[in-house]
């Protein structure tokens, strides 16, 4: 079956020049964007509750936008002042970036990761002398504990926000060709907004093994997966999959 319609599971891009306009020009596909899940912060009470003082840490492990905005979100309820002198480890120089927000990016020690929590640890590494504290959401990766502990690093994790299933009541009567997928929660979203959800024709797209897992445990059958060696991006391997099926 051709593919016309494509729902992305997260929030429509704000760049202009996205892959997934491109992939909508050039494949003549309608892709619609609906996040099936978003993020509500915790409150500085509950953080407390979890017994985390920020005067105790010298250095923040940052691992996406949202970690960066919550910190500073508990930070002000708290009437914490962050000090000129904290450290900031960042995954990815997209949250290095985004950390520009808060902070005079010339005037502060920031550390930043090529892409992954792996290929940020070795940063991490060089300072173990620091306190880390880590803000997170209550999804955690397990490679992400995993690592730190590896290192022998002193760190701890706080819940700084959730991740909470969006309401979808409003597509309990629209088919989509294909649903792309980035998390397991997700997938999660899917089956808690429709419990009787029975797949039929409708194409499954998933990015990341954790994804693939879930999915799979869902009993859904994976039509389109990425990243692979020839495909490392989710709109490349939709791309791939219209041109195959569009075709014939």
């Amino acid at each position: 079956m051709k593919v016309k319609t494509i729902l992305v599971s997260q929030p429509k891009p704000k760049v202009e020049n996205s892959p997934y306009f491109e992939l909508e020009q050039r494949q003549r596909v309608k892709i619609d964007f609906i996040p099936f899940i978003h993020v509500e912060g915790v409150s500085s009470k509950e953080v407390r509750i979890q017994k985390v003082d920020l005067n105790d840490y010298s250095a923040i492990i940052l691992t996406s936008r949202n970690a960066v905005d919550h910190f500073f979100r508990i930070a002000e309820e708290m009437r914490f002042k962050v000090p000129d002198t904290m450290k900031y480890f960042c995954q990815s120089e997209a949250v290095a970036y985004y950390l520009q927000k808060y902070v005079v990016y010339r005037k502060r020690k920031i550390y930043v990761g090529k892409r992954t929590f792996a290929e940020m640890t070795p940063l991490v590494k060089k300072h173990k002398n620091e306190k880390f504290l880590l803000p997170s959401s209550d999804k955690l990766k397990p490679i992400v504990p995993q690592s730190l502990n590896d290192l022998g690093v002193d760190w701890k994790q706080s819940i700084f926000y959730k991740t909470v299933v969006s309401d979808l009541s409003n597509l309990e009567n629209v088919f989509y060709d294909v649903l792309v997928f980035f998390s397991p929660s997700g997938i999660e979203s899917l089956l808690h907004n429709f419990p009787n959800f029975k797949q039929n024709d409708t194409r499954i797209a998933v990015f990341g093994n954790t994804t693939v897992k879930a999915a799979k445990e869902a009993g859904l059958k994976i039509d389109i997966q990425a990243p692979t060696p020839e495909t490392p991006s989710m709109t490349m391997a939709l791309e791939k999959y219209i041109k195959e099926v569009n075709k014939k």
